[in-house]
């Protein structure tokens, strides 16, 4: 079974079919989905969808786009969401300089504070770092990141980058753009990296890969992310969703449905 690693079913672009969609992804091959948190609003959504469906869980956490949000207050309301048994990760967190906004000042504070809280929490976390290798790397290597282990979601650095997070033993998420012609770095990245610490993810309902590029992604598509894994690392694309199968049940502690 393939485990999806990071989606966004509560996004509004699932409105008309959500749970048709959800429905169907066990008999289509997908036997566990970590719904990653953005924003305050999104965790409730997502508690709901991990209720609804045994195989839905989730991961609670402030996107670095929306830490200007953040107060003390609704900080203390979302550590005590990562009590939820079906929380099983502190997430997305990290930093974005592509839109800069919030200030990246106001983005390193809630990353670093988030950081510390999966370590409370004991839970792992989930890293979104855009245009922002050195800082995210600098803040890890400062807070201790190792302790909580994770992964760099929709990771996108080079593999001289991937070496310096491997050796905190985090893992990588791989979704779409590895099966874009001109992912010529990510490929690289992925030549490097063991399968032992790659993931499987679509980020849905963005970066739908080949050939459904540009269009609304959903976890369906895995299979051609594992297979455009298996074409780097001279595997098969079955071989690639049994290993990231176990990686993920590693890192995340639940099992795929049988």
């Amino acid at each position: 079974m393939i485990f999806e690693t990071h989606a966004h079913y509560d996004d509004k672009a699932f409105e008309k079919d959500r749970d048709d969609l959800l429905k169907s992804l066990p008999e289509n091959g997908i036997g566990a989905v970590v719904n990653a948190g953005s924003d305050l609003s999104s965790i409730g959504k997502i508690q709901k969808l991990t209720k609804k469906y045994p195989y839905v869980y989730g991961a609670a956490g402030i996107h670095p786009c929306d830490t200007g949000d953040l107060t003390e207050e609704r900080f203390a309301w979302l550590k005590k969401q990562c009590d939820d048994e079906k929380i099983v990760a502190v997430g997305e967190i990290g930093l974005d300089y592509h839109w800069n906004d919030p200030h990246p000042d106001i983005q390193k504070k809630w990353f670093v504070r988030q950081l510390l809280l999966a370590q409370e929490v004991r839970l792992p976390v989930i890293i979104h770092s855009r245009e922002a290798a050195n800082d995210t790397l600098t803040i890890m290597r400062e807070n201790h990141a190792e302790k909580s282990g994770g992964v760099i979601h929709c990771f996108s650095y080079s593999a001289e980058m991937a070496a310096e997070f491997l050796k905190m033993d985090y893992y990588f998420g791989i979704g779409g753009v590895i099966t874009f012609e001109n992912a010529k770095k990510l490929k690289e990245a992925v030549r490097c990296i063991p399968i032992e610490r790659i993931l499987l993810e679509t980020d849905s309902p963005y970066l739908a890969p080949s050939p459904y590029r540009g269009k609304r992604n959903s976890s369906l598509y895995l299979p051609y992310i594992a297979e455009a894994v298996g074409r780097i690392k001279e595997m098969t694309g079955e071989e690639v969703i049994r290993r990231t199968q176990e990686n993920a049940e590693r890192l995340f502690g639940v099992a795929c449905v049988r």
